[in-house]
């Protein structure tokens, strides 16, 4: 267990911060490592190589075999600069991050499920000199109960906080940007929060100061994200409310979305995240899914299918 957030990164080298949504959460994921480097150690940022059907229209995630110009590390993780595309050529939140960044950012294609993820997080942390990791949520859906009305992205979130239960290297759970995503709402996310606290899972919260939301704001000019960048509007002080996904979503803006909620992931599997307990032992994504789908809940890869099919 973490601890608290000074316990768990005493004597840290480098933490990997990884953006567990897809998209625009390795904005999140920039947004922590900007609070660790403030703790002392080094951070590298990531995320998925599941992006949002507008960006990438083939359902689900792509494989590291499918990357053009990455530098893969093992099955499931691989190093993206600028330059690195998708199939069709389209351009990854994490490749136009490493163009601001001007460094490598990390992709993780989540396929392999709780534990296969896990074991090439292992590897890749000891391949960059990492001995922390971060699992970053953007809005808190991560803390999904999976019968919120406002729920659309539960599997990724789910899949990735579960390689908790499977990881070798200390792991911290993060919620930033609360309510940003326009899935679960503002009091939605304050209870499972509450939720945390209750069962002594909450490690800490913090917020950045001015030079860090800063950055934040340059990078969210650099990679196209709405839910990243409602966020970092939170943290400039706006109150509210911001329209996102075409005018579909209205997402709350108030102080409370330019916090970060560390949290320990395996007290929140027990407590305010079952979903991640529910698909702890998958195999893969796909049987995660159907775990998911046998509990009545629609998720982000069948949306994808659906729409594919339709065409």
């Amino acid at each position: 267990m973490p601890g608290d957030l000074h316990a768990f990164l005493r004597g840290a080298r480098r933490a990997l911060c990884l953006g567990i949504g897809g998209g625009g959460d390795v904005v999140g994921a920039l947004a922590v490592a900007d609070t660790v480097a403030r703790f002392g150690p080094a951070a590298i940022v990531g995320g998925l190589t599941w992006e949002r059907r507008v960006v990438d229209p083939l359902p689900g995630p792509r494989t590291i075999a499918e990357l053009r110009d990455a530098e893969p590390l093992n099955r499931s993780v691989a190093l993206a600069r600028a330059q690195t595309t998708g199939p069709g050529g389209f351009t990854f939140a994490e490749a136009s991050l490493a163009g601001f960044l001007d460094e490598p950012v990390v992709l993780v294609d989540p396929g392999a499920g709780p534990a296969g993820v896990a074991a090439a997080l292992d590897d890749a942390c000891a391949r960059l000199d990492c001995d922390r990791i971060a699992l970053v949520d953007v809005g808190g859906d991560v803390l999904a109960h999976g019968d919120e009305p406002g729920l659309g992205s539960p599997l990724a979130d789910a899949v990735l906080l579960a390689t908790a239960a499977h990881l070798r290297t200390p792991v911290v759970g993060v919620v930033w940007g609360a309510a940003c995503d326009g899935e679960l709402t503002i009091e939605e996310v304050l209870d499972r929060i509450a939720a945390l606290a209750a069962h002594g899972a909450l490690v800490g919260t913090w917020g950045l100061p001015p030079d860090g939301v800063d950055r934040l704001e340059a990078a969210v000019t650099a990679v196209n994200t709405e839910a990243s960048a409602a966020a970092v509007a939170c943290a400039r002080g706006r109150r509210g409310t911001a329209a996102i996904r075409g005018g579909t979503r209205t997402v709350p803006l108030s102080p409370v979305g330019g916090l970060a909620f560390f949290f320990d992931p395996l007290a929140a599997m027990g407590s305010a995240a079952p979903l991640a307990d529910a698909v702890r032992d998958a195999p893969s994504l796909e049987a995660a899914e159907k775990i998911l789908a046998r509990m009545g809940i629609r998720t982000e890869l069948a949306y994808e299918r659906e729409l594919r099919r339709r065409g």
